[in-house]
């Protein structure tokens, strides 16, 4: 039976969802929030007093099996990812949840088979894909602006007390258990993720993973080279113990005839063609994962595409392992 409105659950009420993603599911046309999860009684129940939500828990089990819930979105580190989206799936309920997808790439196959044999809807919240400013340089890429593409370098560097990454009281993001992989993990998912959405198909890749500094159980230098089968070639480095001064965020599209250059966490598009430069400046999204949940709550709605399905989140955890 067809939904006619989504009721969200939130399963992982933390500080991922305070301002980009949670408050969004109550500001779309046919979706609300009505109950979070949160292993800390007190947070969980502060979490639903200030977002106005009906019904909070402290079992992950209890929230999924509730009646007035059709909908689950998973926001807890990774390490937890596969058990609830399986559970989810389980209980006949579409799932949307965070990146990076789950801790490996078998892990998200194991998702993907159970999604695909129930028919329950799964999808993985690359949500810069449904942004205003990755549409336009995807729109930019597809009409030639900048000719034929050739090859694209990124590079995103960061000190180890960098501001740009979320903090948390156990600082699990550098714990490759819980995480994945480290940093690398918690960030080259938007990149790598937008790389397949312009290009398409990969033919190959390669890359080298070291932990240079070891400050922590997880690689902090990581390089990544693609080869797309349209022969586009992307090279990417990524560094987590670099100087404050030396701080970088940025994707160099080359073309033919011309470059189009942006920050993966900015809101500015520079496209250079011959002679000519433009700068064309995006406006902040106050929740900046709302596009992609409108199209998630569409999808669930059976009024809309996938944005993202589980075999784009196979394909990014590939890249992310490196194998």
């Amino acid at each position: 039976m067809s939904l006619k409105e989504i009721k969200w659950g939130i399963i992982g009420c933390g500080d991922v969802t305070e301002v980009k993603s949670g408050p969004a599911f109550n500001k779309i046309k046919n979706s609300s929030l009505v109950a979070v999860m949160r292993r800390d009684a007190a947070k969980a129940e502060d979490y639903a007093k200030r977002h106005g939500v009906p019904t909070w828990y402290i079992n992950a089990d209890d929230l999924i099996n509730d009646t007035e819930v059709n909908a689950i979105y998973i926001a807890t580190p990774p390490g937890s990812h596969e058990e609830y989206t399986l559970k989810a799936i389980a209980s006949g309920k579409p799932v949307y949840v965070e990146k990076p997808m789950t801790l490996n790439a078998e892990s998200a196959k194991r998702m993907t088979e159970a999604a695909n044999g129930s028919g329950i809807k799964l999808t993985i919240a690359h949500y810069r894909r449904a942004q205003p400013m990755f549409l336009k340089i995807k729109k930019l890429i597809d009409e030639a602006v900048i000719g034929d593409i050739r090859f694209v370098k990124l590079e995103m560097y960061q000190s180890s007390t960098n501001e740009l990454i979320a903090k948390s009281d156990e600082d699990w993001r550098r714990n490759p258990e819980v995480s994945g992989g480290g940093l690398f993990h918690d960030l080259a998912p938007h990149q790598l993720d937008l790389m397949y959405y312009f290009f398409g198909e990969i033919e190959s890749f390669s890359g080298l993973e070291l932990n240079q500094a070891r400050l922590s159980a997880a690689d902090d230098f990581v390089t990544r080279q693609i080869k797309f089968k349209n022969g586009v070639v992307f090279n990417g480095t990524w560094c987590f113990t670099v100087a404050a001064a030396d701080q970088n965020d940025v994707c160099e599209i080359y073309g033919s005839q011309g470059k189009i250059s942006f920050s993966i966490f900015g809101n500015t598009v520079t496209v250079s063609v011959r002679e000519k430069k433009e700068n064309i400046v995006f406006d902040s999204i106050p929740h900046v994962e709302q596009p992609m949940i409108e199209k998630v709550v569409n999808y669930f709605l059976e009024q809309g595409p996938n944005p993202c399905p589980p075999e784009d989140g196979v394909l990014s955890m590939i890249l992310l392992d490196g194998r």
